[in-house]
């Protein structure tokens, strides 16, 4: 193992952390009117007015916490104008009263990113449109290794006592998309990456397979530990049991799918029971079609009942008996998700 990997957090500081730490839920964020991170965060598409307001719609709904994802491209593009942009949404997010969790990496979906203008959703076709961070044109090790170190270290350095920021997601799903074992050079190095840079927030990096080496390698090496579940609620029960015997807060940084019977109505009270912070795939329907399932078909129409996502673009819920659930859950009774 690493040296600096080594050197994560003590059980007694993460202990510490999470005793700071109040009950919250939320979701991953996207803005309706991206398709993936490059959308949201180049220059040409950065939308605030929309993050503003679906940012608002998730304080109505008791929400408080945010997972976003960012990427290497668009900060190469333009690193300076990146990182204001990341500076503009937390100033977007603190007047919703809503803390970030930043997710810099990712095996999902597309292999080629390219910056510019984006595609279109294809019609019916969940997430049509992410993309992986790094792609594989930027994944030959070790020659790629200092370019993504310095991207790493100059966001994590910039925000690095930053209150707004909750925590530093360093990985999502490593290993997915078929890349396994290739993917673990990269995970040690963004852990040592962001560790010389020693930031305030806690590091974490999702445990989602069920107990694989990738898994375990991703427990190791976070300071709070943190998992995806979108399986029904005796699983989650177990998962939730399971990775609280590894001593450290847990946070469930992925749930929710309604026809694999993770439900809002069932989940959320679990969450809240056993003291998990969790937030959701999604939030208001829109360019990701994540209202759709996996292996959604191209050309289908709207489906009975969503896969994510709570809220349709004009703000209306999907299911009102849901925002209520977090609204009551989250102590926020009298607020209102519609606009």
């Amino acid at each position: 193992m690493h040296l600096l990997s080594a050197q994560r957090w003590t059980q007694a500081q993460a202990e510490a952390w999470g005793a700071k730490q109040h009950w919250s839920a939320g979701c991953n964020f996207t803005p309706s009117t991206a398709i993936n991170q490059l959308e949201m965060w180049q220059a040409d598409t950065f939308d605030t007015k929309t993050i503003d307001r679906e940012l608002g719609w998730m304080h109505g709904v008791g929400m408080s916490r945010a997972r976003v994802y960012l990427h290497d491209l668009a900060y190469e593009q333009d690193p300076k104008g990146f990182k204001q942009r990341m500076a503009d949404f937390l100033k977007l997010a603190d007047k919703h009263q809503v803390k970030v969790m930043f997710c810099i990496f990712d095996d999902c979906w597309d292999a080629h990113p390219k910056v510019g203008r984006q595609r279109e959703p294809k019609k019916g076709v969940h997430n049509s449109g992410w993309v992986r961070s790094p792609g594989d044109d930027e994944r030959d090790w070790p020659e790629d290794a200092p370019r993504l170190k310095t991207y790493v270290q100059d966001i994590v350095k910039t925000f690095a006592k930053d209150k707004r920021v909750w925590m530093w997601d360093l990985y999502n799903e490593p290993g997915n998309s078929g890349y396994g074992e290739k993917s673990d050079f990269l995970l040690r190095h963004v852990f040592d990456w962001a560790r010389e840079i020693r930031p305030d927030q806690p590091l974490t990096a999702g445990a989602w397979q069920g107990g694989t080496e990738m898994d375990k390698l991703c427990v190791d090496l976070s300071d709070v530990t943190s998992f995806h579940c979108y399986d029904g609620v005796d699983v989650l029960e177990k998962q939730i049991a399971f990775y609280k015997g590894f001593g450290r807060p847990v946070v469930c940084s992925e749930w929710m799918a309604r026809t694999n019977n993770s439900l809002i109505k069932t989940h959320l009270p679990v969450f809240k029971k056993e003291g998990v912070s969790c937030l959701q795939w999604g939030f208001v329907s829109g360019k990701t079609n994540t209202i759709f399932p996996w292996g959604s078909k191209e050309g289908g129409e709207e489906p009975k009942v969503w896969f994510h996502d709570l809220l349709r673009a004009d703000g209306s819920p999907f299911d009102k008996a849901e925002v209520v659930t977090y609204q009551r859950l989250c102590g926020h009774p009298n607020a209102s998700a519609e606009k």
